[in-house]
């Protein structure tokens, strides 16, 4: 049985408040759990039944706290509708400084805005499958460490870096040299022009796009053209990132 103190503890973490207090997050699954224990991200506390503790034995670290805990206790203290295997604490990782150049070399990802943590953990997932030298938040974005973002992000929360900055201020101090593009329905056709995997590739919210101060920003506007016969209004913004990340990566 997980003692009282620490169900209490795991509980806090559902909320930003104390997940930001703390420097940790949660990590519920078998599957992303086991993704944390091979990254180089630090394990706070395991908790997990034991037909998963005796399967992964060898995963385990000797000195890492374990808590033997039922299904119906994971899925109590934890966010998932049900949970049969395990849940961690991880510490949040500490960012590595951003170098002004990063984005000369590599393709980085900004989010402005972006406030549902599904669609952020799908985006990290989107930059962890092409490779992405990181993904910059807005303060408006949602939390990267929170459950929902987490658990969307199929393991990409533990190799993803994530910065966090003002991107009206943080966009005007990159080199001249630097692209900065963002999607615009009087932008340039996107499968009629070529890109290459540098510079900054900006996607604001669904409901309300780019903030005027970093529409203002952009140095090149890209737009996603809607097939023939096609009526949808608009696409999800990570639909719309995967699209247009792809042309970026076309013939690499």
């Amino acid at each position: 049985m997980v003692s009282k103190a620490l169900g209490k503890y795991v509980q806090s973490l559902h909320q930003k408040k104390y997940r930001h207090r703390h420097g940790v997050f949660l990590v519920e699954g078998g599957k992303s759990v086991l993704e944390l224990l091979s990254s180089d991200l630090e394990t706070e506390h395991v908790l997990a039944t034991p037909e998963f503790a005796d399967q992964y034995r060898a995963q385990l670290p000797a000195n890492l706290p374990l808590s033997l805990a039922s299904e119906h206790e994971l899925t109590q203290l934890g966010t998932l509708a049900t949970n049969t295997t395990a849940l961690a604490i991880a510490r949040q990782p500490v960012a590595p400084p951003l170098p002004q150049t990063l984005a000369e070399t590599g393709l980085l990802l900004a989010l402005d805005d972006v406030r549902d943590p599904g669609n952020l953990g799908t985006l990290l997932r989107l930059a962890d499958w092409y490779g992405l030298p990181g993904v910059v938040l807005s303060s408006g974005c949602a939390d990267a460490y929170a459950p929902k973002t987490v658990a969307a992000s199929m393991g990409a929360f533990a190799r993803v870096r994530v910065w966090e900055r003002d991107l009206t201020e943080w966009l005007p101090t990159l080199s001249t040299q630097t692209s900065v593009y963002g999607a615009d329905l009087e932008g340039d056709n996107v499968h009629r022009i070529e890109l290459r995997p540098a510079g900054v590739l900006v996607m604001g919210s669904e409901s309300h796009g780019l903030t005027p101060g970093v529409a203002a920003a952009l140095t090149r506007k890209l737009h996603i053209p809607r097939g023939t016969g096609g009526q949808a209004e608009s696409l999800n913004v990570a639909i719309s990132a995967a699209i247009l990340l792809d042309n970026f990566f076309r013939g690499q």
